[in-house]
């Protein structure tokens, strides 16, 4: 898997030129606010529905150039191409997501249905991403996690009941989102002794350091 740093792996190449002209940083470099649906049907889960909010700072940079009709409002039809290569490029990187159904991990078709639209100064991307396969929950756990293992971009869940939701889902059944004990996290510029920008640069997809922030959607049924 390829370096996460200097540079945002999987989003727009307008970023990523504008990232790495920036002075270095202490991880992490991008704040994501997510929420997510989980899908079922038949009493089987099908897929998770992301919907992702970018930091200001990192909205103004993706976005740069985008106004086509230079109207001064970036509308979703004007995001299109951004949504559907920055959608595409998340597989390699396995969408920042790990999903469980009873215990074992489930694997992902292309996804579908990017889009991304501006609320405020904040840019939102959101896409379906389906099972290969339709998993039986029973009365086993579905246990989500969405989080980069290089901590280059911060996953958070968002506050609220939009933060994990359920469609279709047989009767019963409830999420609940679980959060890490000590959210702030050890960076280059606050973190123990020999924790500099290289240690974060030398961190691959395979690293486990971004787990132990990760938040969790456990789903139970009945």
């Amino acid at each position: 898997m390829p370096n996460a740093a200097p540079v945002l792996r999987p989003l727009a190449l307008a970023a990523l030129l504008a990232l790495a002209a920036m002075p270095a940083r202490a991880h992490p470099h991008v704040w994501v606010t997510a929420k997510a649906e989980i899908d079922y049907a038949s009493g089987q889960v099908t897929g998770i529905r992301h919907s992702w909010s970018f930091d200001p700072a990192y909205s103004a940079f993706v976005t740069q150039g985008l106004d086509k009709n230079a109207d001064g409002k970036l509308t979703p039809d004007e995001l299109a191409d951004l949504a559907a290569e920055n959608t595409k490029g998340l597989a390699e990187f396995g969408y920042f997501t790990k999903l469980k159904v009873g215990g074992k991990e489930q694997g992902f078709a292309e996804p579908a249905e990017p889009r991304m639209a501006m609320e405020g100064d904040t840019l939102v991307m959101s896409f379906l991403l389906p099972l290969k396969t339709p998993a039986a929950q029973g009365r086993g756990v579905v246990a989500l996690e969405v989080y980069d293992p290089t901590y280059f971009v911060s996953f958070g869940l968002a506050e609220g009941a939009d933060a994990a939701k359920l469609a279709g889902a047989p009767a019963g059944c409830a999420a609940t989102v679980t959060r890490p004990k000590a959210p702030e996290a050890k960076t280059a510029e606050a973190g123990k002794p020999g924790m500099t920008e290289a240690f974060f640069e030398a961190l691959t997809a395979a690293s486990n350091y971004g787990l132990q922030y990760a938040q969790r959607v456990l789903v139970a049924c009945p």
